[in-house]
């Protein structure tokens, strides 16, 4: 029997955490692969002969020009450091951030126990499954057609904070390890989030502390992404090309597998992983706030065809009440338009929810009729 603490949040999280989209059910990838690892269904199979994957990794000579971001020195005050920040956001909108502080044992602690749960039996699983009316829990997102060119991977998708919005019913039991992996690992990232947000505050001109003020109060989701192998990885996609609806995005990755990818410059750069790094990109809501100077650039996974990978992204965005548009100092000058109209951000969100992930197309949405 629980505890008189435990029965009160269940009755909190009743009555305050909200919902923020649907999906529909489709397949559990990874049981598909078991099943039968040379076979791909035709739902995942990509039409588009541009949108295949290639072997960016031996043809794009960008990747190793992807910057690179000193949190300590940030930490530290460093001018140099600030203004490498401000290049990386409106250069690239990606950037790998290392000496961020996060010890390594807690990073280690998410990835093991994570990649025991996706390990577990799928009847185990499902014990966490999405339902019909909610994304948070195990299954996937973005699915709103039966037409539709699904993505090669499963996840789990949890709302860690404010901790009222948490939905415990979608939290994993087993391993016993992994909720106490999620609360220590979102703990640290959090703490490094807000403190980018504090120097992006900085970067746009304002008081340190002003966009973590407007969020109201700061909402952080975490996202395990399975990518099972696949035996026709130049045919799938492990997730489609999309922007993040977030304020930032902070992604861990595996250190001896790349699956990641950016477009910049017309073409798809592989994010290789450095040890113990942590991918940082800039969303939707900077994006809008800094009227386009700082853009949230489309990203995608790809999959290999000889070993699972799995990805920890990390959401961190404001309240649904909080409305967001240009800062006026960020349309450059008299005269200038402004890009983006006002959103309420919970709106923003949810529609973006309602459509399958499809590139730039809830940002252009909310841009103004030029």
């Amino acid at each position: 029997m629980g505890s008189y603490t435990d029965v009160a949040l269940i009755h909190e999280e009743v009555a305050v955490a909200p919902t923020f989209g649907s999906s529909l059910p489709v397949p559990n990838v990874q049981e598909i692969v078991k099943s039968d690892p040379l076979h791909v269904p035709e739902r995942y199979l990509i039409k588009n002969q541009e949108d295949m994957p290639k072997d960016a990794d031996h043809t794009c000579n960008l990747s190793s020009e992807i910057p690179t971001i000193d949190f300590s020195l940030l930490s530290r005050g460093h001018k140099e450091e600030l203004t490498k920040l401000d290049l990386a956001c409106k250069e690239w909108g990606f950037f790998q951030m290392v000496n961020h502080g996060v010890a390594t044992e807690v990073l280690q602690g998410m990835k093991d126990a994570a990649a025991k749960f996706f390990e577990l039996p799928v009847e185990e699983k499902n014990k966490v499954a999405m339902t019909s009316d909610d994304i948070q829990g195990y299954g996937h997102a973005y699915v709103v057609s039966e037409e539709q060119i699904l993505d090669w991977s499963d996840l789990l998708f949890l709302i860690v904070y404010p901790s009222q919005y948490r939905k415990l019913k979608f939290w994993p039991t087993t391993p016993e390890e992994y909720k106490e992996a999620i609360e220590a690992y979102s703990i640290e990232v959090k703490r490094v989030g807000e403190e980018l947000i504090r120097y992006i505050s900085l970067i746009m001109g304002m008081e340190k502390d002003a966009l973590l003020a407007l969020h109201q109060e700061l909402v952080q989701g975490v996202l395990v992404n399975y990518y099972p192998p696949c035996c026709m990885p130049d045919k799938v996609l492990g997730k489609s090309p999309h922007s993040d609806t977030s304020t930032i995005t902070i992604l861990m990755q595996e250190d001896n597998v790349t699956g990641l990818q950016i477009r910049k410059e017309g073409e798809w750069v592989p994010v290789k992983p450095i040890p113990n790094a942590l991918v940082v990109n800039v969303g939707d809501v900077v994006e809008i706030w800094s009227n386009g100077k700082y853009k949230s650039i489309e990203h995608r996974a790809v999959t290999t065809e000889s070993r699972a990978r799995l990805s920890y992204a990390t959401f961190l965005f404001p309240h649904d009440d909080v409305e967001v548009e240009p800062f006026d100092h960020m349309v450059e000058s008299p005269g200038s338009l402004r890009m983006y109209k006002k959103v309420r951000y919970g709106d923003y969100l949810r529609q973006s929810l309602k459509r399958k992930m499809e590139g730039k197309a809830h940002t252009d949405a909310a841009k103004t009729a030029s």
